[in-house]
């Protein structure tokens, strides 16, 4: 069962200015960074996020900042309690919601627009999501343990090796999502209509916004007729090769980031499917990256 601090029962109490007995707090599907609950009072449901004990890796002070810039643009709702010391969030709970589908056609039409409504509102703020850097800090966390995957010197430099084109290339930059699992984009039904918002900011930042189309493939599992297709959806037309070959780069580059995230803090979660998928991803990317740029 997931873990409910009493320090997090008490804040909540506190806000709603309740008896603590009368928060029903019923632990939902633990993820890897934060504990989630439904909370049931006075009538109502709403949605409790806790932080996991142990290393904390996420900079709730921005994340509160990403909060505050899209609430005027309704990718999702406002957090109706955010303290960025604790990381508890209170929000909203959204009945029958349901994960977007990314093998279903309808569902990935619908993400697409809403992610191209986040890229082209053209939010900015004033901190970065470095890939690279990001990558580097995972392995200082991991410190002197060895990976769990016997070439990965070799896939890494391969893929810093993508660094220096990657730098050359036209790309811009605007308030990006950086996390956009399947499970973090919620059909729900409101007022009879099907809608949909993008939830868990918590990675957001600045960065190019073709890195979303990578992240949200890896995380799908895409085979790369799938990863093409959505690029052309994307871009509704057939994606340009250019832009396709730096979208190769970074399913390369965020593949070995996440399998970087498991070894650090999960590292029974590198070789379970979903670590050695992120390496595969690395792997298999990273060659036909360095292929189609010319810097092999």
């Amino acid at each position: 069962m997931s873990y409910l601090s009493q320090r997090a029962v008490t804040t909540i109490a506190i806000f709603f200015q309740a008896d603590p007995d009368e928060l029903n707090f019923v632990p939902l599907n633990k993820g890897m960074t934060n504990h989630s609950f439904r909370l049931d009072y006075g009538g109502k449901s709403y949605h409790f996020r806790q932080p996991r004990p142990g290393r904390q890796i996420i900079d709730r002070t921005r994340e509160a900042a990403v909060y505050q810039a899209i609430a005027p643009y309704n990718f999702c709702d406002s957090p109706l309690y955010l303290d960025p010391e604790t990381g508890y969030k209170l929000s909203p709970f959204l009945p029958q919601a349901r994960p977007c589908n990314p093998k279903k056609e309808g569902d990935l039409v619908r993400w697409v627009e809403k992610i191209k409504g986040l890229h082209q509102a053209k939010i900015e703020l004033p901190h970065s999501f470095d890939l690279f850097a990001q990558i580097k800090d995972y392995e200082q966390i991991r410190g002197l343990r060895p990976s769990l995957f016997p070439d990965y010197r070799e896939t890494k430099g391969q893929i810093f090796s993508l660094k220096p084109y990657l730098d050359t290339v036209p790309k811009e930059s605007c308030l990006t999502h950086l996390d956009p699992v399947a499970d973090n984009c919620l059909f729900y039904q409101e007022g009879g209509q099907s809608k949909l918002q993008l939830t868990d900011w918590e990675y957001a930042g600045m960065q190019d916004p073709h890195v979303d189309l990578a992240m949200f493939a890896i995380y799908a599992g895409y085979e790369r007729a799938e990863l093409d297709h959505l690029l052309d959806l994307y871009f509704g037309q057939k994606c340009p090769e250019n832009i396709k070959s730096k979208i190769y780069c970074y399913m390369a580059i965020c593949g070995l980031l996440w399998s970087n995230w498991c070894e650090a803090f999960q590292p029974e979660q590198a070789l379970a499917p979903y670590g050695r998928r992120q390496y595969r991803y690395a792997k298999e990317y990273a060659a036909i990256a360095l292929k189609r740029t010319g810097v092999a």
